[in-house]
């Protein structure tokens, strides 16, 4: 599995972030004609070999003609999905601005769609956040870990005048998070990054045992001597025995209390022919005490906007919420088992190289079944018992 971990000792910041990336293999041209797609006027990038302490590192450097610093979130969210980045980054991109909406929101005392993000929501750091987003996905990491964050400590002047160090909206952000202070007395931490790395990081804390394939270092704009402004990137992979497999998926779910349970079913047909991992519906209860249907669909971060058109054009909502999970699964394999129903066949569900499961396929025990007059109980019993017989041989 490759994994990522983002090493803080020196605080964190948009383009850190971006910039160690850039130094970790992700192709610049790539990321450019990526952003290139969002409507933002006057975007140049610029990527540039620069030195920390006599550290080397890469500098992000998004150039900006028009600096509109009063962005909502709905603003934003409307420049993110009209780009033509991956559908998993939209997702990562949007899930960061949505911790930040809440963030400031919690500190202001508003509604997260009320909130005007001032300096996160000017265009640089909607570029940082993007290009952070289409790099994890671009390189392919399944699992990012991150060290204990170093926030800096004093005082910083934003958009509300002098504030401590962490800012409100940073600290609110760091809930449940491990940091420490300094090892200067300078903001080494902004929002930005903080949203970016608790919204993608799976855990924080030490280095994961790992093989180490790529380190990659990002600069921020501060240079001072007493300390290397950088953040190091680690990419590798997990060492030892793999546990499970796993990959990324994503839950999309709405809320139906005008249609009937007729045509929900006609639509999970479709979605299922379409390729979906699952769907499944919950009865609920939604306001004014109305009984509804929520309908939950999995599928793969590649299917989102088929899925997503299908329902839409059934009439089933005017909405549709996402969420992006990692998920971990069993290695899978079939055999086949001779009975006297017929052949069967038997998944099995590997561990490290072990089967730890075996299950007969219903579909094939359903029709072997029909064919033989016979109740589906006794064919899955005589497929466990046909397989158990051949481990056993084996075995001999």
């Amino acid at each position: 599995m490759k994994i990522a971990y983002f090493d803080c000792f020196a605080g964190a910041a948009g383009d850190m972030i971006v910039g160690a990336m850039l130094d970790a293999g992700l192709d610049f041209e790539f990321l450019k004609k990526q952003l290139s797609t969002l409507a933002l006027k006057g975007l140049e990038l610029r990527a540039d070999e620069t030195s920390r302490a006599g550290l080397r590192a890469i500098q992000f450097i998004p150039v900006i003609e028009d600096q509109q610093h009063h962005r909502n979130l709905e603003d934003i969210k409307k420049i993110i999905e009209a780009s033509a980045i991956t559908d998993k980054a939209k997702l990562t991109a949007t899930a960061v601005f949505d911790r930040l909406a809440e963030a400031e929101a919690s500190v202001h005392g508003k509604d997260p769609n009320e909130v005007h993000f001032h300096e996160v929501g000017a265009l640089d750091s909607i570029a940082d956040i993007v290009a952070a987003a289409v790099g994890l996905d671009a390189m392919k990491i399944e699992k990012v870990y991150c060290s204990a964050l170093a926030v800096g400590g004093g005082s910083v002047r934003m958009a509300h005048g002098l504030l401590p160090v962490p800012a409100p909206a940073t600290a609110q952000l760091l809930k449940g998070v491990p940091i420490i202070a300094g090892p200067i007395d300078k903001e080494l931490l902004t929002p930005t990054a903080a949203a970016v790395l608790t919204t993608i990081a799976e855990s924080f804390g030490p280095l994961p045992e790992m093989k180490i394939e790529t380190i990659g270092c990002g600069a921020g704009t501060l240079n001072c001597e007493q300390m290397p402004n950088i953040m190091r990137l680690i990419i590798g992979e997990i060492a030892g025995e793999s546990t499970a497999n796993a990959d990324s998926i994503c839950l999309l779910e709405t809320n139906i209390d005008d249609v009937s349970g007729e045509v929900i079913a006609t639509v999970m047909d479709k979605l299922l022919e379409q390729g979906t991992l699952d769907v499944f519906t919950t009865p609920i209860t939604m306001k004014q005490n109305r009984p509804a249907t929520k309908l939950s669909v999995i599928c793969k971060t590649d299917d989102i906007t088929k899925i997503e058109t299908t329902i839409f054009e059934a009439g089933l909502t005017f909405g549709i919420r996402r969420q992006i999970m990692q998920r971990s699964k069993l290695a899978r394999e079939f055999v086949t088992v001779a009975t006297r129903f017929g052949d069967i066949r038997i998944k099995l569900g590997k561990l490290g190289g072990r089967t730890v499961n075996a299950k007969a396929e219903f579909a094939d025990c359903a029709r072997a079944a029909r064919e033989h007059k016979a109740s589906v109980k006794e064919v899955l019993e005589a497929a466990i018992q046909a397989y158990n017989s051949s481990i056993e041989k084996t075995r001999r």
